[in-house]
């Protein structure tokens, strides 16, 4: 990644965490992710809504200015977006049994100030997942219908958020970043979940006793599911129009999410002992 891409990067990760402030209250800022940034930088530029950047203290950096997006009405909907997802995450993690569900009362309030502020954005996270939920409960073993609730519901989501900068091909890219979302999850949890008897789609279609041997076992099967997605993910981007420079989303959708895919399946290269000095 480029120093100025860097720099974008990481001035749209503290406006982000600003834009969550305003919208969902302070608490909910813990929830915030580098995902989030990088949406904002996509939609933004898709929508054609310019950022501004100046140099500000946060309460993390009080004596050090940085620099960070200033919120805007795009900025605070994706903080909206984030606070509404994190919430329901920590519910189903409630469900599933899972200790970190009980911190979802620290972000209730946050949530029903997203929900006041966008009820769209948030009837639509609703309604998908709850589609998600019911796959999950029927132990859904074809990977393309689990994928489904997750890819439509960042389909919608990316409609409501560009308005009328939505095309076929904005709906194509946010469908298979959905897609692939929920597969990168079902990866990199699938030792936990067969751990812990919980639902993972790639346990359920292959029956590998671990990611491992799921990989080993059904490599090919995995390379075509995730090429097939980069191939459609390459064509959309291809047809949809920037307004500013798209260096940053380029890396991230072209090098970074290939690369943390293959690190997802096969490891990261470079792990384990280094090798003796001669």
């Amino acid at each position: 990644m480029f120093v100025k891409d860097e720099m974008l990067y990481k001035a749209l990760y503290c406006g982000m965490c600003k834009s969550i402030k305003e919208g969902s209250g302070g608490m909910a800022r813990t929830a915030l992710t580098y995902d989030t940034a990088f949406m904002s930088a996509l939609v933004h530029n898709l929508s054609n809504r310019d950022v501004t950047v100046k140099k500000r203290r946060c309460a993390l950096h009080p004596f050090k200015r940085r620099y960070m997006a200033v919120p805007d009405e795009t900025s605070v909907l994706l903080g909206c977006v984030n606070t509404a997802l994190a919430y329901y995450k920590l519910l189903d993690d409630r469900l599933d049994g899972d200790k970190k569900g009980l911190l979802a009362f620290l972000y209730r309030r946050g949530f029903r100030r997203a929900a006041k502020k966008h009820p769209e954005a948030v009837k639509i996270i609703a309604a998908q997942l709850e589609a998600q939920a019911a796959l999950e409960r029927e132990g859904c073993a074809v990977i393309d219908m689990a994928c489904e609730p997750t890819a439509r519901m960042m389909q919608q989501l990316s409609a409501y958020i560009l308005g009328d900068a939505a095309t076929e091909h904005t709906d194509g890219l946010f469908y298979d970043l959905g897609k692939w979302i929920y597969l990168a999850d079902a990866l990199d949890d699938y030792d936990k979940d067969v751990k812990k008897g919980r639902y993972n789609v790639l346990y359920n279609a292959f029956r590998a006793p671990d990611k491992a041997a799921a990989a080993a076992g059904n490599g090919e099967e995995i390379n075509f599911i995730f090429n097939t997605l980069f191939a459609d993910m390459r064509e959309h981007l291809a047809n949809v129009k920037f307004h500013f420079n798209h260096d940053l989303t380029d890396n991230i959708i072209l090098l970074g999410i290939p690369a943390k895919t293959r690190a997802l399946v096969y490891g990261r290269c470079g792990r384990g002992k280094k090798p003796e000095k001669q």
